[in-house]
């Protein structure tokens, strides 16, 4: 075996699975959560900004502005919450992927490097899944 051969078996040995899937679902879970707090007063009520926000500037297609505004704002909450917590954590990704897909074709185009960013960590999750470390392998669901 190379040593190239040799160190990438040491160090794939001493790295587990699960505590890569822990560092990507904590780290794409941030930004979604923190944009989700943005966009609220106090607990889960939106500001006047969201609102504005998704009546002039976002044209998501097959809502209200009113009605996604609701919805991103949800989602950007709960969904980050499940992927810490590695419960649910396929349909957690999913969705924020989707709204990563979103985002892209009909919020920010040229958000493409960033939202590359995002897409790799939840496409990884997606599938792979969550790692040993998580609730979902606790109550048997991955």
């Amino acid at each position: 075996m190379n040593p190239i051969a040799r160190i990438h078996q040491r160090i794939t040995a001493a790295v587990p699975e699960w505590s890569l899937a822990l560092l990507l679902r904590v780290g794409i879970a941030a930004p979604f959560f923190l944009s989700g707090r943005t966009k609220v007063e106090g607990f889960l009520t939106l500001s006047p900004s969201t609102h504005y926000l998704f009546a002039e500037e976002y044209h998501v297609p097959l809502l209200s502005p009113d009605a996604a505004a609701y919805v991103t704002t949800y989602a950007e909450h709960l969904l980050p919450i499940l992927l810490v917590l590695g419960l649910m954590t396929r349909p957690a990704a999913l969705g924020l992927l989707i709204m990563t897909i979103v985002i892209e074709v009909f919020v920010i185009p040229t958000g493409w490097p960033t939202h590359l960013l995002w897409a790799g960590p939840l496409a990884y999750l997606i599938a792979r899944g969550p790692g040993a470390v998580s609730l979902d392998r606790l109550v048997k669901i991955d």
